[in-house]
Formats: structure tokens, sequence, C-alpha cells
């Protein structure tokens, strides 16, 4: 299927090109890096951030439940840069008939000031992002990230950003359906890649308690060790199924169902906690130095966890749908897991 080549080709190009040195390097050095400029130049010859461009626009033309396997690869490799935004943000543009930039893009919600200037308190991936696609209550503005005023230190590769009057006023107004939000949009990319993290971070986990020797056999075959990964391996599949279904069918093959995701990114977060947690734990001390590779994935769950919606805020969504709902429970959850875009 097309979803599997391009899954493939994300998982080639980033195993190759986004190494754990590499991630550290963009870390440190931000846009600036040359990793980074190095990085994104494979990505786009990849053609990974076209893949929801239709392809009389010249790109591939995939639904976002067809991209979730490269969402996933983003996460699994740790990708420092905002592909998965990218992503989103291309086919928005593309289905609104805009034009984008070449660099990354990341989503986001502005609030306007009472002088007609713009501010984003937090942009997820802003700091290697050359543009924001931003939610305004009057619309949506595609905003430079060169000339933005930043704002306090967010963390490692966020940014609070402010555009004055002058440049809120200049950016391109975008026109997007009424109903899109940049919360739900954003949840759905990120539940994607926080499925692949936990992934990655269980697979770490395994084969650091199958190597690790302990009174003389691998701490992976004490009780108490199997529990916790098989406690592990519960979550983590169980989320990767729930950000299968905050992809699968998105309306027009872009937008996704705020209920859907809700499931998502709510059963995400709630994994990201108790798996950074076990693997930390069966790790020891060890997993938490700058020089072992376990923490710049628990790190990214950390963040992802909160970024879009923490898991408290998508169940008081999920609930009032629940609430509001008519007739039996049963159907609710029916239309959340009855697609036919999932698969094994």
């Amino acid at each position: 299927m097309d979803d599997d080549l391009f899954a493939d080709a994300a998982r080639q190009v980033l195993a190759d090109h986004c190494t754990p040195a590499v991630v550290r390097a963009i870390e440190s050095g931000g846009r600036a890096a040359p990793p980074a400029a190095a990085l994104w130049r494979q990505l786009q010859a990849s053609g990974l951030p076209d893949a929801l461009v239709p392809e009389a626009q010249g790109g591939a033309g995939l639904a976002l439940a067809q991209a979730f396997g490269v969402l996933e690869q983003c996460g699994a490799h740790a990708l420092p840069l905002p592909l998965a935004d990218t992503l989103l943000a291309r086919g928005l543009l593309a289905a609104a008939g805009a034009p984008w930039p070449d660099g990354g893009i990341a989503l986001a919600r502005a609030e306007p000031l009472a002088d007609g200037s713009l501010r984003c308190a937090l942009v997820h991936g802003g700091a290697l992002a050359t543009a924001v696609l931003a939610q305004t209550p009057d619309g949506w503005r595609l905003l430079a990230v060169d000339g933005a005023q930043p704002g306090p230190q967010a963390l490692a590769l966020d940014a609070a950003l402010a555009w004055s009057p002058a440049q809120a006023q200049a950016a391109p107004h975008i026109a997007l359906p009424p109903g899109a939000q940049a919360r739900t949009l954003q949840a759905a990319v990120l539940a994607a890649q926080m499925a692949g993290a936990l992934r990655a971070v269980f697979q770490r986990t395994l084969d650091y308690a199958n190597e690790r020797r302990q009174f003389g056999r691998p701490i992976g075959k004490f009780q108490a060790i199997q529990h916790q990964l098989a406690v592990m391996s519960e979550q983590v599949f169980a989320a990767r199924m729930a950000a299968q279904i905050g992809c699968a069918g998105a309306a027009g093959g872009l937008w996704p169902d705020a209920l859907r995701v809700a499931t998502a990114k709510a059963r995400c977060s709630e994994a990201a906690l108790d798996v950074a947690q076990a693997a930390h734990a069966i790790h020891g001390a060890i997993g938490f130095t700058a020089e072992h590779d376990l923490q710049l994935f628990t790190r990214r769950l950390h963040a992802w966890r909160q970024a879009g919606g923490s898991e408290g805020y998508w169940h008081a969504v999920a609930g009032a749908a629940l609430l509001a709902a008519e007739g039996p429970t049963l159907d609710v959850v029916r239309r959340i897991t009855d697609l036919e875009e999932l698969s094994d």
C-alpha cells in the first residue's frame, strides 16, 4: 500500500539521518545548527512533508490516516524537527489554495492583544520552524518565525512568539473551515508521534532487560521485571490503536474528528506516564543520564503529554460528548471505533 511505502521511506530516512547524535546536535544548536538544515533537506528530498498535498499540486495525495506510519516514525526516532505539523499544515494550506514556505511549519493558537499584535504563549516545535500556522479568533494566519519577538524561555524545542501589529496585519489570512480547531489538529499528530515514541521506549527497555545481567542472569528473567514489561506492552499497543483511531476517518482525509482525537490523545498521554516510569525503573539511574538515549524519548513523551491538551483536557471533551449524546452509550463507542480505515 502507498501508506506502507511512505512509512518505510520515513523509517529509512530517519534511521540514516536522524541518529541520537544528530538529535542532540539539533537540540543544542537549534534551527541554525548545520545538522538541522541537512536533515530537513533530506526530508524535503524524500517528499515526506508533501505527503498530504494533492497530487495535482505536487504531493502524494494521502489522507491523514494513510500518513499515520510517517507520523509514528517521527516519534520512533525522536525527530526534533516539526515534520508532523508541517505535513498536516501543508495539506491544509493546499486545500485552502494558499502557498507555503519551504521550511517547517508549526501549528498553534494565537491570542490577539489590545494593540493589534498576536502572541502564541507556546508553539510546540516553534524553535525549529520557519512559520506558524496559527488559529486566531477571527481565522487563521500564516506567520513567519523570523522577525517574531521571542517570549519567556520555553522548553528546549518549543518557543513563545509574538508578532507586532504590522506583522500580524501583513500575515496571510488562510481560509480553513469554521470547524477546524488547532488543538484538535495538533493533538491528532502528537498522538501518532507518541505511539512511535512509546514503542521505541518499550523496545529499548526490552533489549536492556535482556542484556543487563544481575546475579548471573539477565534481569529480564526476573518475574518482577517481566511483569513490568508486560504492563508496558499493554500500554504501548493500546496507545497505538487509539492513535490510529485519532487519525482515521478524518473528513475529507484531513480533518480529524474531535471525539476520536480525544480518545487518542487521552490514551497516549496516560500511557506516556506509565511507560516512561517503568522504563526508567528498569534502566535504573543510567536511563536518566544525558549520555543515554532513553531520555531523548521519555523527555518528549512528557512534553507531548501536555502539548495539545493533556489526558485531563481530552477526558473532559469525551465526557461532554457522552453526556450530550442521545441513545445508548454503546452507539458513541461504535462511532469512535467502527472505522474501515483502521488496519492491523
